[in-house]
C-alpha cells in the first residue's frame, strides 16, 4: 500500500501536545467530504439539503481507530472555514458519546463525537479559553441526529463529557489504531 504525507502524521502535536486535527469538510458546506486512505485523496462522501450545513470544520485525528473503523472525528470550534486537508491544532473541550446505526435493522455502533477547540492564529484571544455552552452542544447534538436521520441512520446521543473523557477517547483511538497496524 502507498503511503501519503498524511499516513506519517501523529495524533499530537509533539511541542504544543494538542491534538493534529485533519480538516475533511469545512464550515458552513453542504458538501461531506471524506478522506480515502487508499488513495490518499478525499471523496464527495454526500451532499446536505438547501438550508442545512455543516456547523463547524469537521475532521479527523491521524494515528487513531473509532468503534465504526474510522479515525476520530472531531468538530472542531473556530470562526472561518478552512479547506480540507488543513491541519490544525486543537484542544479537546467535550466529547459527545453516542451510538450510531446504520440503517433501521442494523447494530447500535459507538461513534463519538470530539468536540475541540481550534488553538493558535486560527483562535481569536477571546476564544483561547472558552467554556462549551450546554445549548451548544445540544445544538451540535441535533446536528448530527438530523444529518444522520437524512441518510437513514440513527444517531443517538448518550452522553456529554468534558476534555478528560475526550483525552481518554482519544488514548483509546491510539491503542485501537496500533492494535490494527500490528495485525
Amino acid at each position: 500500500m502507498k503511503r501519503f504525507p498524511i499516513d506519517f502524521l501523529k495524533p499530537y502535536d509533539k511541542s504544543s501536545k494538542l491534538l493534529n486535527v485533519v480538516v475533511e469538510t469545512p464550515k458552513g458546506s453542504r458538501v461531506k467530504y471524506a478522506y480515502e486512505p487508499e488513495k490518499g485523496m478525499y471523496i464527495l462522501s454526500k451532499s446536505l439539503p438547501e438550508g442545512m450545513m455543516f456547523p463547524f470544520n469537521f475532521g479527523f485525528i491521524p494515528g487513531t481507530l473509532g468503534a465504526d473503523g474510522d479515525p476520530l472525528d472531531v468538530l472542531i470550534l473556530n470562526e472561518e472555514a478552512v479547506v480540507s486537508n488543513t491541519l490544525l491544532c486543537v484542544k479537546p473541550v467535550a466529547i459527545i458519546k453516542a451510538t450510531q446505526t446504520e440503517t433501521e435493522k442494523g447494530k447500535p455502533v459507538r461513534n463519538d463525537r470530539i468536540v475541540g477547540q481550534a488553538m493558535g492564529k486560527e483562535a481569536p484571544l477571546e476564544l483561547r479559553e472558552m467554556r462549551l455552552e450546554k445549548v451548544m452542544l445540544k445544538e451540535i447534538a441535533v446536528f448530527f441526529e438530523t444529518y444522520n436521520k437524512l441518510y437513514g441512520k440513527k444517531f443517538r446521543v448518550l452522553g456529554v463529557s468534558g476534555p478528560g473523557k475526550a483525552r481518554k477517547h482519544v488514548e483509546g483511538g491510539i491503542k485501537a489504531y496500533r492494535k490494527k497496524k500490528k495485525k
